[in-house]
């Protein structure tokens, strides 16, 4: 590689504060590098940290796991362990929701700033997918207030009626929360009778994956 190519990359990786420059001239890593790398090797440890418990849910509750990220307006499904391949559970690893009728996505949403959930729902389109599909901002904001003083969330039927999930989220060392933890199933499976217990086992996963991931109480 020539000196100018050379050159011109540090420049650009300089602007970007992928690199810093030192007072002799050389170069040292930035604290964006450090950002990106960061986040990958985070993003790694939580698959990791996460699987054995997504399993034991799914064993446990009889019911589909999912681990899932925040994305703007929309989740994205990260891992899933299913007990039975189920062609009603509509979730794919990599499938992106509208966050607004999803726990995971509600979880997350609940710890955004005001400023930041303001900005989110700014480009929700807030579609109504069933009856129970909340589709008014201010309404949703509320519901959210009470998300984040119970520490768990539920869609009932709001994406696809005769379907259920309950979720909570996952905290890092430094407090913030980088995902959530949800099982799904039909309201058979997901039952009133059973939802006290499945929202205890949630919220217990969530807990340890957090403690795993650095986050103190």
């Amino acid at each position: 590689m020539s000196k100018s190519t050379v050159h011109r990359l540090l420049s650009t990786m300089y602007s970007r504060h992928y690199v810093e420059k030192n007072p002799d001239n050389t170069y040292t890593i930035g604290h964006k590098m450090i950002e990106t790398v960061s986040y990958h090797i985070n993003g790694l440890e939580l698959l990791t940290e996460s699987k054995p418990f997504l399993s034991n849910l799914r064993l446990e509750l009889n019911l589909t796991a999912h681990l899932g990220i925040l994305d703007g307006a929309e989740v994205i499904y990260v891992e899933k362990m299913d007990l039975y391949p189920d062609p009603r559970v509509y979730t794919q690893i990599g499938l992106r929701s509208p966050a607004y009728c999803s726990s995971i996505g509600k979880c997350l949403l609940s710890c955004l700033s005001g400023n930041e959930l303001d900005e989110v729902l700014y480009s929700c389109t807030f579609e109504k997918f069933t009856m129970n599909t909340i589709t008014q901002a201010d309404e949703f904001k509320k519901h959210l207030a009470g998300v984040r003083n119970q520490g768990w969330a539920m869609d009932n039927e709001e994406y696809k009626l005769g379907h259920r999930c309950v979720g909570a989220p996952i905290f890092d060392y430094r407090g913030d929360s980088i995902a959530a933890i949800g099982v799904s199933g039909s309201v058979n499976h997901l039952s009133d009778a059973k939802l006290v217990f499945v929202i205890k086992e949630v919220k217990t996963a969530a807990r340890d994956i957090s403690r795993r991931m650095g986050y103190l109480e």
